[in-house]
């Protein structure tokens, strides 16, 4: 038997122990799943309490079940749920009784999101806003997936699509079926106006800056600065709980730290690095060519220092903030505040008493909110989308151009713009063309 004529079956809630437990199974086996377990299917969409047993007539437990049957499930297929008590010997019997059962296995990963997708319940971009829905660490992350989720790109595209068929139709109606008299002899001017108002359209999400995929992503700031400055002090005070080794002695940080925090409601990932300075000690040397590097791909560098001079050594392409650390314990003639290096921004605080750091998170978010801008309602959130959005452009802008030099080449520009947003969306179909000219124009009646 194919796989995809299998019935699977998974745990759909969190990790047991638990009090309750989501068991969900889907195919043409999970009906006969719940006569065999439940001993009965109960009404669609109706709880029913059941005392499940397992092949020998053993109890398993207490349960309520539920039954979607095709098409009016989340899959598309018939599907039954468990929800049981949530401990792993509960689990581990309903699990041995379902594998147990003929042409029932175990899923695997993501397969129920695929199958619901090969059986036309979510596009591929909606598909993978459910994935972006289900890793969002914060509330924007969050809102922008469920956008998605709910068809915010694959509608446009969709829509995108059917008006290229239908420009796409026009012309090949008017090179294939010229001689019919129900066929409009001037085909090209509509169609080509058409064309030139979605080329705008498209150009004008691609034009925007990949701010939702900036969103998804999250914005990484890197701590960095000589060694012995605060730099571990300062993440731990940022996450508000010790992620790092705190010591008086210089090199103690070795790798790259990472924590990531939720900033008004922006993805932050904050990296402490290795102290950057010249040493002889192999592995603090391999340390400091780290957090050079990790630094250099950051998306902003805070710089710290401890008012023995503010010297930035930074190559990368991110803004630098010049972060003066540990003005509790030096005097103001200790300080320098003068800058060498580059900085676009000078801060001023206390690692170890908190002095200063609500400015400098404050100063953060307004950063993340002009970094990400207006990013959540942003229709592109992948590269792959991106890709094939231009893909689709291109071959507009190729259509128009070509089209006086033959109408057979602008047509086939927009068979390959309908191709690439039909990989946006996983539905790819070559009858599509032919069914508008044939219901538009009653070719052959």
């Amino acid at each position: 038997m194919h796989p995809r004529d299998q019935t699977i079956f998974a745990l759909s809630s969190g990790r047991p122990p638990s009090a309750i437990a989501i068991v969900r199974v889907s195919g043409p086996g999970a009906g006969p799943a719940l006569v065999k377990l439940a001993g009965k299917i109960p009404a669609p969409r109706m709880a029913a309490r059941v005392l499940l047993q397992d092949a020998r007539g053993q109890p398993i437990d207490d349960a309520v079940v539920l039954w979607f049957p095709a098409p009016a499930s989340a899959t598309g297929e018939d599907v039954a749920e468990f929800h049981v008590h949530g401990g792993r010997a509960v689990l581990g019997a309903l699990f041995n009784a379902l594998a147990g059962l003929d042409n029932v296995r175990p899923a695997e990963a993501g397969e129920f999101t695929r199958r619901a997708f090969e059986n036309g319940k979510l596009d591929l971009t909606e598909a993978e806003g459910l994935d972006d829905l289900i890793h969002a660490d914060t509330d924007r992350q969050r809102r922008q997936a469920l956008r998605q989720l709910k068809g915010l790109l694959g509608d446009r595209a969709r829509d995108w699509r059917a008006q290229i068929i239908e420009a796409s139709a026009l012309i090949e109606a008017g090179i294939d079926f010229s001689d019919e008299g129900d066929v409009p002899a001037e085909l090209i001017t509509p169609a080509l106006g058409k064309v030139k108002a979605l080329l705008v359209e498209i150009q004008r999400v691609l034009a925007a800056q990949a701010q939702s995929e900036r969103l998804r992503d999250g914005l990484v700031v890197a701590i960095a600065g000589p060694p012995n400055v605060g730099k571990s002090t300062l993440i731990n005070q940022l996450a508000r709980r010790d992620v790092a080794i705190v010591s008086p002695h210089a090199g103690t940080t070795r790798d790259v730290i990472e924590v990531q925090l939720d900033l008004d409601g922006y993805p932050v990932t904050v990296i402490d690095t290795a102290g950057i300075r010249e040493t002889d000690d192999p592995v603090e040397q391999e340390g400091v060519r780290r957090a050079r590097a990790r630094a250099e791909e950051a998306d902003l560098v805070l710089w710290l220092t401890d008012g023995k001079g503010l010297a930035i050594s930074h190559e990368g392409s991110a803004p630098v903030w010049a972060v003066r650390n540990k003005i509790d314990i030096s005097s103001a003639a200790e300080d320098r505040p003068a800058v060498s290096g580059r900085a676009t921004g000078i801060f001023r605080i206390s690692a170890r008493t908190g002095e200063g750091i609500p400015e400098l998170i404050a100063a953060l978010v307004r950063f993340a909110h002009d970094y990400f801008g207006s990013g959540e309602g942003g229709l592109i959130t992948r590269t792959r989308q991106r890709k094939l959005l231009q893909e689709t452009a291109d071959s507009l802008q190729r259509a128009i151009a070509v089209v006086g030099a033959g109408e057979e080449l602008a047509a086939e520009e927009l068979r390959s713009a309908i191709y690439s947003l039909g990989r946006l969306l996983g539905r790819v179909d070559v009858e599509d063309i032919l069914d508008v000219i044939f219901r538009e124009f009653c070719v052959g009646k």
